[in-house]
């Protein structure tokens, strides 16, 4: 008996986890202009932790929130996109602000405009940051069924993701 509990609880906890994979909605989107810096990186050799945990750091070391002046929310972005090929290629990682126009870019920042496209919404929550690398695993192997676009991807760092014991971080999948 305690047998079949225990694996019937090993399958709840299975299928719950597959639920919340499917369990993902289709969201249209605009275009997105997007100033702030970026860094070439590839997830080989764990590579990506090391170039966009620097990049994190520049971000706020050098106050680059403080330069962009025409920021149309607070919210952070992290997109993902030049994908040579897939997650497995090497790829380029903004992280920055959404702006109102890429008229004015700050000297030493980058502007760019990502035109619409379809997203799959995926939401890390727990402690930080590896619930986002566990959200990205999952996303991974789920790479086929996906069927993402490989255009780009993002992370939103909106309110929750400051919410001391149970933040959140919305992950945006391009797909076809």
């Amino acid at each position: 008996m305690l047998i079949f509990i225990a694996n019937i609880t090993f399958l709840i906890t299975i299928l719950w986890g597959f639920i919340k994979l499917l369990f993902i909605l289709l969201q249209p989107m605009e275009s997105l202009n997007i100033i702030g810096i970026a860094v070439s990186t590839t997830n080989q050799n764990g590579q990506a932790a090391q170039d966009i945990g620097q990049l994190w750091g520049r971000f706020y070391g050098e106050d680059i929130p403080g330069k962009i002046t025409n920021k149309a929310g607070d919210e952070v972005y992290s997109v993902y996109t030049d994908y040579e090929s897939d997650y497995t290629g090497e790829y380029t990682t903004f992280i920055g602000f959404k702006v109102h126009s890429l008229d004015a870019v700050p000297e030493g920042l980058v502007g760019r405009t990502f035109e619409p496209q379809q997203f799959k919404k995926f939401t890390a929550k727990g402690t930080m940051p590896q619930a986002i690398v566990e959200t990205w695993q999952q996303i991974w192997q789920n790479d086929e069924t996906l069927h993402r676009s490989y255009r780009y991807d993002y992370e939103l760092y909106g309110a929750l993701s400051q919410n001391g014991e149970n933040p959140e971080v919305d992950i945006f999948i391009g797909v076809n």
